[in-house]
C-alpha cells in the first residue's frame, strides 16, 4: 500500500456502496487484504504506508488487531446493506509493513475473526508477508496450526552490501532457517527479491538467484527497484551519494532471472512472478490482476468491490479514531466507468500469462495483434490458440504493449 493516496470523491461515513456495485460483483471471488502498517525500521527505498514506533503519534500497535477486527465487522455490515451477495473468502493476505511484528496470536485472532464473519472457502489461501528476522519456528508453526497456508519472505537479496544499500536489517544467512521452519510447519514458501539496487552487479544478482534455488521455494517474486519520490533513496540519488539504477542493467537482470528460474522448473505466470505449478501461484495477487473483489483492512488500504474503489485514511491514529466512532475509515473513493474498466482490464490481464483472450479485445486492438507478434512482443502460437501472452521481450516492454492495445 503506497503512502500517497489518490484524489477521488468524498466517501460517505456509513460506507454504503452504489447499487450498481451489487450487480457488478456477481460471479466474482472475494478476498481480504489486511494491512499491518508497522516496521521496526524504515528502509530507504520504501514508499509504503508504514510507521516505526516513533511515528505512531497517539496510535498503539497493541490496539491494532482489535481495530482491524472492528473494520471487518463494519465491512460485513456495509456489504449486506449495499445488497452485495455474501461470499466466503477465497483468499486472505496479511501485508505491510511487517505483519509478523505483531504477536502470532494477533494474526491468528484477525484470521479467525475473518473466518467467523465471512467464512473461508474450503481451499482458501491464507498468506502473510514476513521479514526473515521477525519469525522463528514456533511463530510459523502457530500460524500454520491456525490455518495459514503460505508465507512470503522479503529476502530482497543474498548479498550483504546490496541489503545495506536497501537498509534491510536481516542477515541473509537466516534465509535457509526460515524457509526450513516454514516447510516443516507445512506452509508454502515464496521468496521475494528486488533487483537493480544502486551498486548491485549482475554477479551479485546471480548470487541471489543461486541462493533462492538452493532453498527450493514454491514461488519466487522479483521486482525491479523503483525510486519513489520522497524516499531517502531518492534524496541520495539526487545528491549523488548513490547512482541511479540502470534501466539496461535491470533488463539484463530480469532476463537472467527468467532464464535461471526456468531452468530450475519455475514458470512465469505474471511479469514479476514465477511458480513451480498452478497450485503454488499467489491466488490473492491473481485476484487483483483478474479483477476480483477485495476489501482492504487498515490504514491506507485500498478496496475494490463491484464498480467502486476506495482507500482508507493513512495514519494509524486517524484510522483508530474513525473505527472508534463506528465510521468508515475511507478517505475517498471513485466509481470505475466502462472506459476506465476496459483500460485497467487490459493493463492487468496482459501481465498474466493466459489471462487475456484475444476475442475480448476491441476490433481496433485486435488489429494490433499481428504487428505485436511481428515485433516479437506477443507469442504467436498462443495468439492463434486465442490468448494474448507476452514474450520475454514483451514482458520487458509490457507498458508499450498495453498502449498499443488501448
Amino acid at each position: 500500500m503506497h503512502s500517497v493516496l489518490p484524489v477521488g470523491d468524498p466517501a460517505p461515513a456509513d460506507g454504503l456502496l452504489p447499487l450498481s456495485g451489487a450487480v457488478s460483483s456477481v460471479g466474482r471471488d472475494f478476498g481480504l487484504y489486511v494491512h499491518v502498517p508497522f516496521c521496526r525500521v524504515r528502509c530507504g527505498y520504501c514508499d509504503f504506508n508504514t510507521y516505526t514506533a516513533t511515528e505512531l503519534r497517539g496510535a498503539k500497535q497493541s490496539d491494532y488487531s482489535s481495530q482491524a477486527i472492528e473494520e471487518m465487522r463494519f465491512a460485513a455490515g456495509v456489504l449486506e446493506a449495499s445488497g452485495v451477495d455474501q461470499r466466503m473468502l477465497s483468499t486472505v493476505f496479511f501485508g505491510g509493513g511487517t505483519p509478523t511484528l505483531l504477536p502470532a496470536s494477533q494474526l491468528v485472532d484477525m484470521l479467525h475473526a475473518a473466518r467467523d464473519i465471512w467464512g473461508l472457502a474450503p481451499d482458501a489461501e491464507i498468506t502473510t508477508e514476513a521479514n526473515p528476522d521477525s519469525v522463528d519456528a514456533a511463530y510459523l508453526q502457530t500460524l500454520a496450526d491456525a490455518g495459514f497456508t503460505r508465507v512470503s519472505f522479503g529476502m530482497q537479496s543474498a548479498v550483504p552490501s546490496v541489503l545495506a544499500t536497501l537498509e534491510r536489517t536481516h542477515d541473509p544467512e537466516r534465509i535457509p532457517d526460515v524457509v526450513r521452519w516454514a516447510k516443516d510447519a507445512g506452509v508454502q514458501v515464496s521468496l521475494d527479491l528486488i533487483y537493480g539496487t544502486p551498486g548491485e552487479t549482475i554477479d551479485d544478482w546471480q548470487r541471489s538467484l543461486d541462493a533462492v534455488l538452493v532453498n527450493e521455494p514454491d514461488h519466487v517474486s522479483a521486482y525491479a527497484l523503483i525510486v519513489e519520490d520522497g524516499t531517502k533513496l531518492a534524496r541520495q540519488i539526487r545528491s549523488g551519494v548513490v547512482a541511479e539504477p540502470s534501466d539496461d542493467l535491470q533488463a539484463d537482470m530480469y532476463e537472467r532471472a527468467d532464464a535461471v528460474l526456468a531452468s530450475a522448473g519455475y514458470d512465469w505466470y505474471e511479469v514479476s512472478n514465477w511458480s513451480r505449478d498452478a497450485s503454488t501461484r499467489s491466488r490473492h495477487n491473481l485476484g487483483y490482476w483478474v479483477g476480483n473483489d477485495w476489501w482492504g483492512i487498515g490504514p491506507g488500504s485500498h478496496s475494490y468491490v463491484g464498480d467502486t474503489r476506495w482507500w482508507n485514511v493513512k495514519h494509524p491514529a486517524a484510522y483508530a479514531q474513525r473505527i472508534a466512532a463506528g465510521e468508515s475509515p475511507a478517505a475517498g473513493r471513485e466509481t470505475i466507468d466502462g472506459d476506465i474498466r476496459e483500460l485497467e482490464r487490459i493493463l492487468l490481464l496482459a501481465r498474466v500469462r493466459g489471462a487475456l483472450p484475444v476475442r475480448t479485445l476491441a476490433p481496433e486492438a485486435r488489429q494490433e495483434v499481428a504487428g505485436l507478434i511481428a515485433d516479437g512482443l506477443i507469442d504467436g502460437p498462443a495468439a492463434i490458440r486465442g490468448s494474448l501472452d507476452l514474450t520475454l521481450k514483451g514482458r520487458l516492454l509490457a507498458d508499450a504493449v498495453v498502449r498499443r492495445l488501448t
